[in-house]
Formats: structure tokens, sequence, C-alpha cells
């Protein structure tokens, strides 16, 4: 088939699609009709320049003239000829070879947007993209998500552009239309074969102000993972430039147990170490210090420590479900289980550290005070009967109750007095502020929802001496500013409390007990999760408290002459913090930077 022949076909299915939709056929029309329909197998040489118009412009041009000396086409219109050809014509169109990227002579090189000759307004990662699709079946059929950012110079503004990005669209035949964003973008699904016709069809405006496109780039996935958390408060950075992975550093968790047959626990040996084998204690009496039914105290310890490093040959078997709703411990979570490409993301913020569980939670959730004050106690006892240096570092309590100033003055409560006791005695303690901010406000008329509140700081958070930290977005901090949900100061009696803040919010850890369920109901056969390591996502401050807790153990692991001096160190990484210029009720000395902590002695 000569060329001229392919494009009387192309020109003459065109026409005859243009007038089956009763509406004024134009030049322009038929050259966008065409690009969007046949760009991806346009000649290698189609769109070079000649005549001040691509090559391609002109081969129209003389196609339309062969179909009038044919006598197909009069004027813009099929004649009763053209009619009868017309059904032949778009069959051999249809049918012509197409032209596949990366189509270069064998003696030269092949660059990535070879066969791209629309690489100007492809962007680098969705030219990959374009160019790994080697075959004409996936680029006919592999949908692509596309973020169109429209060209503001258009010669109708933002808005006459995305009139036009959508009014290509049609000529497409993609299965759902694309849809505005931010008055600055259009966004869709479109195959490798239709972006390249989009592309072709907003290019037959010559004139830069003609066209609606100014780039087009993929709409890249957003994967939460406990890394972008590491990355906030600079403990990736500060592992590569001070190995501060908490070698000899043991940490307490107090909370609902540890799940010990958890993957994420096994390869740095964090439990079962023989400096801290002998350390775990239920006191719930029930004998089971590394099991959690509730979930809750597994999660906050992966976050601490622990980490996927010896699964990175098996990352079929790992799962992180993603929860739908930033609510700090929800009732029902609704959640959408993922993949991970690669399982060593996952790790703790001091991954070497070990981790001691003193578990207060019962089966059914419920602890006392009086059950976390006999935990504290038992560290100091620990530390007493172990001589120097102490065995235990520092405790984590992501737990606590609202704090009523009618019951104690306020950080002279039972349980803060011995949090108070157990840092004078050299550990550190780090405490969530709790998850009471987002209060309902009632009066005796109305009631208004949605209301945030101050001094909602939870007890034993008003310890005076504990590092009581809130809640901050996980990857944008200085944007998004203080959770919502994260109780904020000052204390009932003026003090300034959080101390600092540090990712809270939907924070991908281990999951175990209660925290499974939700992703069980995602399977049909529940019993497939068995072999796996399955993290789920929390959010509270809860999920912020261990990254301080983490945070603190990797400085210890560098900075050894600060062991039993926890309220220098608690003046070290406050004075060190990120400001994220919000008020100091909010958000203490800011944002956890243990870069700056590392650097700042």
């Amino acid at each position: 088939m000569s060329e001229n022949t392919i494009w009387t076909d192309r020109v003459l299915c065109v026409l005859g699609e243009l007038s089956a939709l009763y509406v004024k056929i134009t030049d322009e029309a038929v050259l966008k009709t065409i690009a969007a329909r046949y760009a991806a197998q346009f000649e290698p040489d189609a769109r070079l320049y000649t005549a001040k118009k691509p090559r391609w412009h002109h081969r129209v041009d003389k196609a339309m003239a062969t179909l009038r000396e044919q006598g197909l086409v009069d004027a813009m219109r099929l004649t009763p000829a053209g009619r009868q050809a017309l059904g032949q014509a778009c069959e051999r169109a249809a049918g012509a070879p197409g032209r596949l990227p990366a189509q270069v002579p064998p003696d030269r090189q092949p660059r990535p947007d070879a066969g791209l000759p629309i690489a100007g307004v492809l962007t680098p990662p969705l030219r990959e993209l374009l160019s790994a699709a080697t075959d004409s079946e996936t680029r006919a059929t592999l949908a692509i998500p596309i973020m169109i950012e429209l060209n503001l110079r258009f010669r109708t503004g933002p808005l006459g552009a995305a009139a036009r990005v959508a009014d290509l669209w049609r000529y497409l035949g993609a299965e759902q239309p694309c849809t505005p964003l931010a008055e600055e973008y259009a966004v869709g699904e479109l195959t490798a074969n239709q972006i390249e016709g989009l592309i072709s069809a907003d290019a037959v405006g010559i004139d830069w102000n003609d066209r609606a496109i100014y780039r087009i780039w993929p709409d890249f996935e957003v994967k939460p993972q406990i890394d972008i958390s590491a990355d906030t408060i600079k403990a990736t950075a500060a592992q590569r430039s001070f190995n501060s992975f908490g070698d000899g550093i043991v940490w307490a968790v107090i909370d609902s147990g540890i799940q010990g047959d958890h993957p994420h626990f096994e390869g740095h040996r964090t439990l079962t170490d023989p400096s801290v084998s002998d350390l775990h204690k239920d006191f719930t009496g029930n004998g089971a210090p590394l099991v959690d039914e509730k979930g809750h105290g597994t999660h906050v310890a992966g976050i601490i420590a622990g980490g996927l490093e010896h699964w990175r040959d098996r990352p079929d078997r790992v799962l992180v479900a993603e929860n739908r709703y930033n609510i700090a411990e929800p009732e029902s979570p609704i959640v959408k289980p993922r993949p991970v490409a690669d399982p060593t993301v996952l790790t703790g913020i001091a991954p070497r550290t070990k981790l001691v569980s003193l578990k207060v939670f019962d089966d059914e959730g419920d602890a006392r005070t009086t059950r976390v004050i006999e935990a504290l106690a038992h560290v100091r006892r620990i530390n007493a009967g172990g001589g120097k240096p102490a065995r235990i570092h520092g405790v984590n309590l992501s737990l606590g109750y609202e704090f009523n100033p009618e019951w104690f003055a306020c950080g002279h409560s039972p349980l803060c007095l011995e949090v108070d006791k157990l840092v004078r005695s050299g550990v550190v303690v780090v405490v969530a502020s709790g998850n009471s901010a987002y209060v309902t406000f009632k009066t005796a008329k109305s009631e208004v929802n949605q209301f945030s509140t101050a001094m909602t700081i939870n007890d034993p958070g008003n310890a005076e001496r504990a590092i009581t930290v809130g809640s901050t977005h996980k990857d944008s901090p200085h944007s998004y500013g203080i959770s919502y949900f994260s109780s904020r100061g000052p204390t009932a009696d003026g003090r300034c409390k959080p101390d600092l803040v540090a990712p809270g919010e939907r924070i991908a850890s281990a999951a175990a007990g209660a925290m499974l369920i939700p992703v069980s109901r995602t399977f049909d056969d529940p019993a497939a999760m068995d072999d796996m390591a399955v993290y789920v996502e929390s959010s509270g401050t809860s999920m912020a408290a261990p990254h301080v807790s983490g945070a603190v153990a990797a400085f210890l692991s560098v900075q050894r002459e600060f062991i039993g001096e926890p309220e220098r160190v608690k003046r070290i990484f406050v004075e060190s913090a990120t400001s994220l210029g919000r008020d100091r009720a909010f958000q203490g000395g800011g944002l956890l930077d243990l870069m700056r902590a590392l650097q700042a002695v």
C-alpha cells in the first residue's frame, strides 16, 4: 500500500466520521481528528517541518486533492461514491501498521525517547512509561493515568485551554472523559496511542498561543510508607551521616504487648536478644507479654525499632493496608491492601534498638493507671538491680487519659509523679500528648461540632520531665501544621506542652491482633495472611511518640555520654527542633529533627 493511499484512506474515514456528527467540517477539524485517531501510526518523518508546517499536514492536503480528483469528495463533503468507498477505506486505515517507539537503525544507539517526536510535551517520567510500551497491543490497550498541565498562555486563558483539552479528548475514543483539577490541570486515563494522538491534535495549532497543553505528567501513585516519616524527621539522613541505628540501646514499650512472631522483629532480634529476652512482663496476669490482641503496642513498637531487611527477597509476602481515613484510632477502619515492592523501606526509626514489652492492656483492650505505674516502677527496679549502665534507657507511653484539674493539680497525678520519678532515675520517658483536641462543644440550646480547643494535654503528658509529643503530617508538616486531633497546651497550670511534634498521620507499621481484622476482610480466604508480614496505617499521637522514642534511641547510640541524662537529652531535642511557624502551645519546640540534635553536641 502506497503512502498516499494510506493518507487518502485516513482522510476519507475522518470525513465520514465528521459528516455523521453534523458539524461544520473545517481544515482544522480534519487535522485534529486525523491526529487523534492516527498519530501513533504516523511515519517517523511526519512531524518534521516543511514550508512552515509539519509534513503530515502536507500529506493531508495532498490526500484531500486526490480524493477530489477521484470524485469521492466535493469541497469537504463525501460524494455518493465517497460514501460507498468509506467502509473499506476505514478498514484499511485501522489495519495500517503502527509505529512502535525505539525503531531506529541497528547501527545507532537507541535513545529513551526514540520514536517519540512529541517528547517536548511529555515529561521525562511519562516518556519512560511510553518508551517501555514495546508492543502494539500494550500501546493500544493499557490505560495510563495522566495529569495535563495546561498552557496558561493559551489565547483564551486556562479555562479556554481546559475546554480545548476536553474537546480534543472526545476524538480519542477514551472510556472516561477528562476532569479539571485546580484550574490549571486536567486529569484522566489514556493509552500510549491516545496520549500521542492528544498531543498531535493539540499541535495542529501551529502558534504556541493556540495550543492548550503545556506538559503531560504521569499521575504518580502515592505510596504511604514508614520511610516517608523517617525522612521527615531526618532519621534516614542521620543513619547515613552518623550510623545512628540504635545499636546498644534498649527501649521499653508500655502498651498492649508486642507480637513476638511478627517478621518485623526477627531480623535484628529486637525482642529475643539476650539483653532483653528476660525483661518482658505482662502486668495483666495472663503471662503473655509477646502476644498483642489489641495490636496497638505492636504498631508503636514497629515505629521505634525493627525492620524487614532480611525479607528483601520476599516482597510478594509483604502487605501494607492503607487507612482510607485520617482518624485517630477509628472504631471501624476502612483499609485498602497493597503490595510493597521494596520491603526494606519498612523499618523503624532506630532499627537495631532492642525492645522490652511491658504489657498493661488486657485482652479486651482495657488498662488501669495502676498497671502503668507498676510497669514504670518495674523499669526502675530493673535498672537499680543491674548496675551501671542501666539496662533500659527509655520508655514509650503511647497511652493516657484526659486530665481533669478537679482531680489533681496539673502534672501532680500519681501517674505523672511516677513518670517524673523515672526520669530522675536516668530514663528518658516519651509520652503521647493525646487525641483530645477535636471536641464537641455543647450549650444549653445547641451543639457545635468540629471544635478544636487548647488545654487538652492528657495525663501523663502533663508530667514536667516527660517528652510530650504532639502529631503533625507525615511528609508535609510545614504545609499542614499540627494534626486536628492532636492535644495541645498550655497545661492547666500554664506550662508549655507538647514539647515536640512528630509525624502521626497515617503511619504504616507492624500489624497484629485487632488491627488485622479489617485487612482479613479484604481476603476471600483470611488464611492467606498467615505467612505474610502485614502492616497497617494508623493515626494519632500514639504514632507520633514512638518517632521521638526511636530518634532518642538513635541519638543515644551515637552520643553515648548522654545515656542516663534524660533532662539534658530533652533540652537538646526541644532546642534543636524545627519550628513549623505555629503557636508554641500547638507545636512546642517544633518538629523533631534528629540531624540537628546530633549536631548540637
